[in-house]
């Protein structure tokens, strides 16, 4: 297989939902159903880096209207999406279409009144993520949102537990899936930055993890529109 930027998961495709469970139990999966309820009745909708395809079954059984691109940097992850879409049997009235890569694969005047990303975010370091979320807020029209699920803990320092359970995630990650991070992001800058406002906020697994719904400030400063028209017009 080709060296595809951001692809290590490839290597853990087959037992990252197992391994996910049994340490989470289902709260990672109860982090991103929270959110589904803040879905548009239709609309475009990026997950990027939704990994083995649950969230898009959730997806299709919200009843809703929804055009989906599915993105994803790790072959074999795409690869198990498409194959649970293939063998979804209940009915929905959602498009599905499948892509490999990171958020580069975007093409440039692709826009979505929505963007997921489940558990993606935490994967990067600083000046990576900064890249990675100023192209996904250029792909997100000015009235759309951001749907957030992550290792975000409440309560700051962690407690000892929370401390221990993120390194031994950056470090077994490291190693196998080549993340290269070495510690959780801050978000609340990062979003910030980009002219964000946090509308909706959930806790799960002892508040370690975060669901929450951004959407961009109607107040935002001018020279962001500015700088998201030009990222959609030459990028």
């Amino acid at each position: 297989m080709p060296n595809l930027p951001d692809s290590g998961f490839h290597r853990i495709a087959s037992f990252y939902d197992r391994l996910a469970r049994l340490v989470y139990s289902d709260a990672l999966e109860q982090a991103q159903l929270s959110l589904l309820p803040h879905l548009p009745q239709k609309g475009r909708v990026l997950v990027i880096g939704g990994g083995s395809g649950w969230i898009l079954d959730q997806l299709l059984l919200t009843g809703k209207q929804l055009d989906i691109l599915y993105l994803d940097a790790a072959p074999a992850m795409l690869q198990r999406a498409q194959y649970r879409f293939e063998r979804f049997q209940l009915p929905h009235q959602c498009m599905v279409s499948f892509r490999l890569g990171n958020e580069q694969a975007l093409q440039p005047h692709e826009q979505f009144g929505v963007v997921i990303t489940p558990f993606l975010l935490d994967l990067f370091p600083p000046s990576r993520l900064t890249q990675l979320m100023q192209t996904l807020s250029a792909a997100l029209t000015p009235t759309g949102r951001w749907l957030f699920a992550d290792f975000w803990p409440m309560q700051q320092p962690p407690p000892l537990r929370q401390q221990l359970l993120v390194w031994g995630m950056y470090t077994f990650f490291g190693l196998v899936s080549g993340v290269k991070a070495k510690q959780l992001p801050d978000y609340a800058t990062h979003f910030s930055s980009l002219g964000f406002e946090e509308k909706y906020s959930s806790n799960f697994y002892g508040g370690m993890v975060q669901a929450k719904v951004f959407y961009l400030s109607p107040a935002q400063p001018l020279y962001l529109y500015l700088e998201k028209y030009f990222l959609n017009q030459y990028k």
